[in-house]
């Protein structure tokens, strides 16, 4: 089981606005690279399936739509439907990348820990986590008191919810 990152998440309406269904910063806009409309862009995702041609990344100027996409110095270049030009490519400075969740059984995500509530193995309310902090040796859960729980000690989860921990003796109390 692994983390997926997202460093922020907003709603917005669906086509038929009928409801609204959160939308995860994916990725950043950097700067243009060439002539043609290729552009730079920062994922801040672990899913390079995001930037697959034909993708729809939702934006603050609209939907851009992935024509081709390819690894570059820990970034990716990317090309996007009716960005033909480096002035065009310019105009896309700056702007967040967003998508829907990606549904998969295996993996955790990080707007889903955040706010649940940690329970360990006897039973004990051990507060809620405040955030996800990105560790070398391992995403650390950080609860509301300053509590941190190695993500590897979860158990089970409920999204949103509850997450169920299996830590040592004296992992609390040495906070």
């Amino acid at each position: 089981m692994s983390t997926s990152r997202s460093s922020s998440s907003t709603s917005q309406s669906d086509s038929s606005g009928a409801g609204t269904a959160p939308l995860l910063e994916v990725g950043r806009v950097g700067r243009p690279h060439g002539t043609g409309g290729e552009v730079t862009v920062t994922l801040v995702s672990n899913r390079p399936e995001r930037l697959e041609p034909g993708s729809e990344l939702q934006t603050d100027l609209g939907t851009l739509q992935v024509t081709s996409a390819r690894p570059h110095n820990k970034r990716h270049l990317v090309a996007f439907a009716g960005i033909d030009d480096r002035s065009k490519a310019e105009a896309l400075r700056g702007l967040v990348l967003r998508a829907a969740p990606i549904a998969d059984p295996d993996e955790l995500w990080v707007h889903e820990l955040i706010g649940a509530r940690v329970v360990d193995q006897s039973g004990t309310d051990r507060g809620f986590v405040a955030s996800v902090v990105a560790n070398p040796a391992g995403d650390l859960l950080e609860l509301t008191d300053g509590a941190l729980v190695p993500l590897h000690f979860l158990v089970r989860s409920v999204p949103g919810e509850r997450i169920e921990v299996e830590v040592p003796d004296g992992l609390f109390e040495a906070i």
